[in-house]
């Protein structure tokens, strides 16, 4: 029967009708309590055996579940620790940088510990997306520092998206814009998903070990405050951190700066020293001349001033004075300081233009949906001048041209050019340049002519680059089929700086080349050449330079020209002295329109 089978089966069932209470004792010993917090929380091990309970087929592995659950908890702490230590500025990651202590997270740890359950879950759910949050404003940082050498601003830069969204569909094509769309969207979802749950993680390890974490959060406090006060570094760097929390405290005040410079804006726009003057003394030093405002896009002062650049660059600029000189044209040049770096030639472009310092793009809309008169606005006033807009880098309807008072534009799809895109370059600069002279400059019994003109071929990603070719053999351009196959892979070029740096050097060289070559071909005693570079390159070819400097040369064949702007004291030749002066590019419209006004005299 039963009890042969199990020798003392039914002295235990006599026990157990004896004492019915001792029944519950067996499954109190096969399941001891652990240690729990004051709340009574189940700690780690207690969640591994539910763990193990919902994924039936780790029951008969204890050893893997546990180790599951430490490798789960190593991974949640260091991506917290990554999150709270990462810069917001490549050039920082660096092993140095994760040498630290970080003190938001020593707080962050200590409010962890003495909320009640409920309020601990809540808060590392916060915490963590917050976190989330905070690091992905760092990989945008990463991005804008890279690019614009400045910060991401949360108030002002969400339009920039979709520029930069045209600019890899422009590089790329469609289906590289749609797949960098999705890996973004994409990662940021992960970024929040994984920090958040890595937060909650970490918090319930913490309660199930309470007092060691209480201890080890002291333990850090204490090591903190003593770096602090005495000023430990690791490298140069400072052991004891609080980047996050600056990074928060700097943002605020963008945030509050953005929100007011509208007002401020507001009230710079409404000052114009020329709004009131008559037409007939608007710009009298230039009456009968053809004016051309040229920009060359990305032309900085690194291409110059750069010893990795400098000598090409001077053997360049040296021979265009020459070859210029010999034609009659002499020059003078100075530096001007753009409000952008590395991208935004429309903010530089309308900051030369209308006098304000146009350094976002709130500041931009605000300005083109104004009445501010620019110097397009100006020449148009006075009658005596056809306003012409080249814009090769224009590819879709461009309303602002209204605003810039341009009486007709001329954009990629209207230069006549049937051969193939530079990467992001439309139309190369000498086939711009040609067309010009073909439908505005070279046309018999016109009126004297004001242009602005935009250059591309020195735009990012500066490979391929056209090169310099006969004039007569432009044609349609087709001709730059075969040259675009003979040049660079952008792909290959962006594995190594100083092949950049080289590529880009090459790129300004062209557009140099471009319009001194045009002026010197069809410059006449009439022509007055406004040469200048919008802004300065990306920090990877800038190499750290926070120099926003970008040269201007004013060309001219009559003497008296340059001699209304003999007080400058700008610098004879293309090429800006070191010390040659330096305006802020907002300044430069008034000062033009004073010494070629009646007063310049």
């Amino acid at each position: 029967d039963a009890s042969a089978g199990a020798p003392g089966a039914a002295q235990e069932a006599s026990a157990r009708e004896a004492a019915p209470g001792a029944q519950e004792a067996p499954a109190a010993e096969a399941a001891p309590r652990t240690e729990a917090d004051p709340a009574g929380e189940a700690d780690p091990a207690a969640q591994s055996a539910s763990f193990r309970g919902r994924f039936g087929r780790w029951r008969r592995s204890p050893r893997t579940a546990r180790g599951v659950g430490i490798g789960t908890t190593v991974l949640a702490g260091a991506l917290l620790f990554l999150a709270l230590l990462v810069p917001n500025r490549l050039e920082r990651l660096g092993p140095e940088s994760f040498l630290r202590l970080p003190a938001e997270g020593v707080l962050l740890a200590g409010l962890l510990l003495v909320l009640p359950p409920r309020a601990r879950r809540v808060t590392a759910i916060v915490s963590g997306a917050l976190l989330g949050l905070l690091t992905l404003l760092k990989f945008l940082d990463m991005g804008f520092y890279s690019v614009l050498a400045r910060p991401f601003d949360l108030i002002l830069d969400w339009v920039l998206f979709d520029d930069a969204a045209e600019f890899v569909r422009e590089s790329f094509g469609r289906t590289g814009e749609v797949l960098a769309l999705a890996g973004v969207v994409a990662g940021a979802l992960a970024v929040l998903v994984l920090m958040t749950l890595a937060m909650v993680r970490v918090s319930e390890v913490m309660a199930g070990h309470r007092q060691v974490a209480a201890r080890t959060t002291l333990i850090l406090g204490t090591a903190w405050m003593t770096c602090v006060t005495l000023g430990v570094q690791i490298t140069g760097v400072p052991l004891a951190a609080k980047a996050n929390a600056e990074l928060v405290g700097n943002r605020v005040d963008q945030v509050r700066a953005g929100l007011r410079d509208g007002r401020v804006f507001a009230r710079q726009a409404a000052v114009d020293a020329f709004a009131t003057t008559p037409p007939d003394r608007l710009l009298t030093g230039l009456r009968g001349k053809d004016v051309l405002f040229t920009f060359i896009e990305s032309y900085g002062r690194v291409a110059i001033d750069d010893p990795a650049m400098a000598p090409q660059m001077d053997a360049a600029l040296q021979q265009g004075t020459d070859s210029l000189k010999a034609a009659g044209f002499d020059a003078r040049s100075a530096w001007l300081k753009s409000p952008v770096t590395g991208a935004g030639s429309w903010l530089a472009h309308s900051t030369f233009l209308s006098g304000l310092w146009i350094k976002n793009q709130q500041r931009y809309r605000s300005l083109t949906t104004s009445d501010r008169a620019t110097l397009g606005s100006y020449f148009r006033k006075t009658g005596a001048w056809r306003t012409v807009g080249i814009v090769p880098g224009v590819r879709r309807a461009w309303p602002e041209g209204r605003f810039f008072a341009l009486d007709r534009v001329y954009d990629s799809e209207r230069l006549g050019y049937r051969g193939p895109y530079f990467s992001w370059t439309p139309v190369p600069d000498q086939f711009s340049l040609e067309a010009f002279q073909r439908l505005e400059y070279g046309k018999k019994n016109r009126d004297p002519i004001m242009a602005e003109i935009i250059l591309a071929s020195s735009h990012n990603p500066w490979s391929p680059v056209a090169r310099m070719i006969d004039w007569d053999d432009l044609g349609d351009g087709s001709v730059f089929n075969r040259i675009k196959k003979e040049g660079t892979d952008p792909k290959e070029v962006w594995q190594d700086s100083a092949r950049v740096r080289t590529e880009y050097r090459k790129a300004v060289t062209y557009s140099v080349r471009s319009v001194t070559e045009w002026l010197r071909r069809y410059g006449t005693d009439d022509t007055v050449l406004v040469l200048l570079g919008d802004h300065q390159p990306v920090p990877t070819v800038t190499a750290g330079s926070t120099s926003k400097d970008v040269p201007v040369t004013v060309v001219a064949r009559d003497p008296k020209v340059l001699d209304r702007i003999a007080g400058w004291n700008w610098s004879p030749g293309l090429k800006p002295a070191e010390n040659a002066p330096t305006w802020g590019m907002n300044t430069f419209r008034d000062r033009f329109m004073t010494a070629y006004g009646p007063r310049g005299r």
